[in-house]
């Protein structure tokens, strides 16, 4: 079954994405295919500070297309072309945030990559995002 995406304006998101050090989780292993599931957490080294700020965040390869197409060829062809003008789509997918990239699986470079283009459609500095990887 086809994903379907509805876009989400990077200035919905909230603010603290493009003020703040934020992290991205990976709440599973690279392998897992073209849907990595995650989620962006305010980074704040400071105790005191107010509770910790996340959501989810995924990250969706839509080029796979065994047994089916991961997204609909307008959706993919979308993603492309945001992809090859420095930017990536955001989406919601399943009541969840998506990062959809070109690509049928994750390394460690696309996952920076991606997140590197989320920190500049936010306002943010990449240097402000970190990134964490899981094992297996």
């Amino acid at each position: 079954m086809q994903a379907t995406l509805t876009d989400i304006d990077p200035f919905d998101l909230p603010e603290w994405l493009g003020t703040g050090d934020v992290v991205w989780r990976a709440d599973e292993g690279l392998q897992t295919g073209h849907l990595v599931h995650g989620r962006l957490a305010a980074d704040q080294p400071d105790q005191r500070a107010e509770a910790s700020q996340e959501i989810v965040c995924d990250l969706l390869a839509v080029d796979e297309a065994y047994p089916v197409p991961v997204v609909d060829d307008a959706t993919r062809l979308r993603v492309h072309q945001a992809w090859r003008h420095g930017q990536v789509v955001i989406g919601e997918h399943d009541s969840r945030m998506v990062l959809a990239v070109p690509g049928t699986r994750f390394g460690p470079e696309l996952v920076l990559d991606a997140l590197g283009r989320l920190a500049r459609a936010v306002g943010a500095r990449a240097e402000r995002y970190a990134v964490l990887l899981r094992l297996g």
